[in-house]
């Protein structure tokens, strides 16, 4: 392992998915501006160019951006250090295992010995130099041919969230993984914490060809066609809408994890994927007053404590609420409360039911 995990590795990868539409952030997030595009917390950054900047320092140039075509535009302007080369369009959105089989495809092709760390685009981490210090060791654990997720200590027995199960020890403090837990209901969520499960952040670090020989194991077919695709690019338009939508984790991750060729490494360093506003109040918040994201020249409130996006350039006036969530973009406004923030995605349903998809 490096010395430092501040010095890039040695043929490590970092893949970025971009993608998704993050319902649970409309308005602010929608299928034309997704929620990675956005400075969601106030840093200057949007959320990735912020996963870039923790990334860069393990890696160097060697990142794999994979987004859809309507975006690509937008991440290399967000991103002018990447070569078009690196952001790879999606002609439609086939799920996870798709976008980063292609860029594990594209790595095996690209550089025999890589190995690349699959982290989304669109969450938020504390502490960057604890995260690459638990990226780093990821890395040395795959390199011996295991499938590696990072798992996050849980603060909470969050229902939000998928859990991972422990098995004994494999070197350093990476443990072989014995089963991904679905999103759990509360009573179960509090019994995955008590029991040391870890959460399931989403994040694989493997070799390329690890990846996809185990995708092969199950469906021999998808395997083929995306290393058919990096062998010749050209056929990309013509394969891709063939590819199954699946997860990665039910692919791959899973059945991987049964047949005892996962391992975890843990970490702690405070990490959120902004699933909703609730959880973006939770990572702004600040104490029992109105958290304002955008001009606080335009917030006015009396007796209120929550969130407030004036997005819209209108004043906003919150009066006597507690826990409300404001999001003022002009051409739409939503109000609902922290309890409430998961529902959000119904009013994108409806919306798009009742002929309002240009809002969504």
């Amino acid at each position: 392992m490096t010395s430092s995990q501040d010095t890039a590795l040695d043929h490590f990868w970092a893949v970025i998915p971009a993608g998704g539409a993050g319902t649970r952030l409309w308005p602010l997030s929608r299928r034309a501006s997704p929620k990675f595009l956005h400075d969601l917390t106030g840093s200057g950054r949007t959320l990735i160019q912020g996963t870039a900047d923790r990334l860069v320092p393990l890696v160097a140039d060697r990142v794999l951006v994979v987004t859809g075509a309507a975006h690509r535009d937008a991440v290399l302007a967000q991103l002018p250090g990447l070569s078009p080369a690196d952001v790879v369009a999606e002609p439609s959105a086939r799920d996870s295992m798709a976008a980063i089989g292609l860029a594990a495809a594209l790595l095996e092709h690209r550089d025999p010995e890589a190995v690349m760390g699959s982290f989304a685009a669109d969450h938020v981490i504390g502490d960057a130099e604890a995260f690459r210090s638990v990226v780093a060791e990821a890395a040395e654990v795959a390199r011996d041919d295991w499938l590696v997720t990072v798992g996050i200590t849980p603060t909470r027995p969050a229902t939000g969230f998928g859990y991972i199960r422990l098995g004994e020890a494999i070197t350093g403090s990476a443990c072989r993984v014995t089963e991904f837990v679905e999103k759990p209901p509360r009573e179960v969520a509090t019994g995955c914490v008590a029991e040391g499960m870890l959460w399931n952040a989403g994040m694989f670090v493997c070799r390329p060809s690890v990846m996809l020989d185990l995708l092969a194991e199950s469906d021999p077919g998808f395997a083929a066609a995306l290393r058919g695709i990096a062998a010749d690019p050209a056929t990309l338009i013509e394969v891709w809408p063939r590819l199954p939508k699946i997860a990665v984790d039910h692919a791959v991750a899973e059945p991987a994890a049964a047949a005892g060729r996962v391992a975890v490494v843990p970490g702690a360093f405070g990490w959120d994927d902004v699933g909703d506003f609730a959880s973006l109040l939770d990572i702004v918040g600040a104490g029992d007053d109105v958290t304002v994201l955008g001009d606080r020249s335009l917030v006015r409130t009396v007796d209120a404590s929550g969130l407030v996006v004036p997005a819209g350039g209108r004043i906003v006036a919150v009066v006597g609420l507690d826990d409300v969530v404001v999001v003022d973009t002009g051409d739409a406004l939503l109000v609902t409360t922290r309890e409430r923030a998961q529902d959000v995605k119904r009013i994108v349903a409806a919306l798009e039911e009742d002929g309002h998809g240009e809002l969504t």
